[in-house]
């Protein structure tokens, strides 16, 4: 199986790492906006670097920039060629649902990245409230809290931070709890650098949500959390709770007497945090591709979990509570 990759920025080039040594692979093809790039990460790894990717190559993974993902996803379903897409499928919605169209008439497999769905913790809070363990889901909080806010040039290209940053709190609310989400009501603020506020974006985040049985979801998000990177999703039922992303490297630190938990080195970034995830679902990919499993997240997905950062976009903008279903129509 021969892959091609368009980008190789730090996710992409570790995708690349992880394709390179699948059993199945036996060609790695690279491509970037800066060739320069694409022949370092090649050389680095061993493989090649090429200028079309499209060519010679069995399935295709693109971790270009976002703006570039609808057109490159469509590329590739035109072109007949399984496709793993990293977040978001396109920066709106019109642009998700041309892609879907495109991959529902091309009739490839398609993948995209929403890695916690590989992570151990959420697949256990998945597996605890679809066996009934925790009794009737009565309530859930996500939080997603970088440790320091991502570079000045990529906030106002970003979508925001409920396109960005919680579209991934969105998707995984719906995978852990097989429920929709029906409405939101959405808020924010800026206390950071002013081009957070000047993109029309916010650094501090908070949102409630109502699923579709009418369970109570809520939200907190954070680009400058100095604590260090958190991301955890509590899961309360009538008979037990999960709480995910708690172990020795939480970013907290208890205020009771004599409590030492946690005592580990918290994480300051994604990759640290989320590498066996990110490893275990571009693994998948390839028996994607290759026809051994059905896709663990399609653009059908994705659509679904873009129409709930929307919702909760528009909320804070409007400053009201939206219906998904007003994002929908």
């Amino acid at each position: 199986m021969r892959v091609g990759f368009v980008g190789v920025g730090r996710i992409g080039a570790a995708h690349a790492q992880v394709v390179r040594d699948h059993p199945a692979v036996t060609a790695v093809r690279l491509a970037d906006a800066d060739p320069v790039r694409a022949r370092k990460v090649a050389d680095e790894l061993g493989v090649e670097a090429v200028a079309n990717p499209f060519e010679n190559v069995d399935a295709v993974v693109i971790a270009a920039a976002t703006s570039a993902h609808a057109e490159l996803m469509i590329a590739a379903a035109n072109a007949g060629l399984p496709v793993f897409c990293e977040k978001p499928v396109a920066s709106d919605v019109a642009g998700t649902r041309a892609v879907l169209a495109a991959v529902e008439q091309a009739g490839v497999p398609t993948q995209i990245g929403f890695q916690r769905r590989f992570d151990a913790g959420y697949v256990a809070a998945r597996e605890a409230v679809r066996t009934k363990r925790l009794g009737e889901v009565r309530r859930l909080h996500l939080i997603t809290a970088d440790a320091e806010p991502p570079h000045p040039s990529y906030v106002p290209t970003s979508g925001g931070i409920y396109r960005d940053c919680h579209i991934h709190d969105f998707d995984i609310l719906r995978w852990v709890t097989g429920r929709e989400v029906a409405t939101v009501y959405a808020t924010g603020a800026n206390r950071g650098a002013e081009v957070f506020a000047t993109s029309g974006d916010f650094d501090e985040s908070a949102a409630v949500l109502t699923l579709d049985d009418g369970t109570l979801a809520t939200l907190q998000g954070s680009r400058y959390n100095g604590a260090g990177y958190d991301v955890r999703m509590e899961v309360a039922g009538t008979q037990g709770t999960y709480v995910v992303g708690l172990d020795e490297h939480a970013a907290l630190t208890s205020a009771e007497p004599g409590t030492t938990f946690p005592a580990g080195a918290p994480f300051r970034e994604f990759w640290s945090r989320f590498r066996p995830a990110y490893e275990a679902e571009i693994a998948a990919f390839v028996d994607v591709a290759r026809g051994e499993r059905e896709s663990p997240c399609t653009v059908a997905d994705a659509l679904e979990t873009f129409y709930v950062a929307e919702a909760a976009t528009l909320s804070r903008q409007q400053n009201r509570v939206v219906t998904i279903e007003e994002v929908r129509a």
